[in-house]
């Protein structure tokens, strides 16, 4: 497939003056992308995956998903870190869930994509 080379100038100046008004802030963008990275590990997708399903705490998620509980408890403050999930104490257990329904909704969003 052939690039097209616009020249010196844009060729559809209208919409690129458009564009650049609606665009968000460089700092929300680049925020943007650091949360996104946040969702690019496999772990922290199978940890989202589990708590969409369900409140859990390390001991649980290790289990489920085979790993140490040191491993998950990384990857859980990763996913605080990102406000992605949350955490409330009962007794000695801590227990985890995401933090709001935008988290499993970009998730739901992503897996319905890669299933198309």
């Amino acid at each position: 497939m052939a690039e097209h080379i616009c020249g010196n100038g844009s060729i559809h100046e209208n919409v690129v003056k458009k564009v650049s008004a609606e665009l968000p802030d460089e700092d929300v963008l680049n925020e943007t992308a650091e949360l996104l990275k946040v969702f690019g590990d496999s772990t922290r997708i199978r940890i989202i995956a589990a708590l969409c399903r369900s409140e859990m705490c390390v001991c649980d998620i290790a289990r489920l998903l085979g790993m140490t509980q040191s491993a998950i408890s990384h990857q859980l403050r990763v996913l605080k870190q990102a406000r992605l999930v949350s955490s409330r104490r009962e007794g000695k257990t801590i227990f985890y869930s995401l933090c709001d329904d935008h988290v499993q909704t970009i998730y739901s969003f992503a897996l319905e994509h890669v299933m198309e």
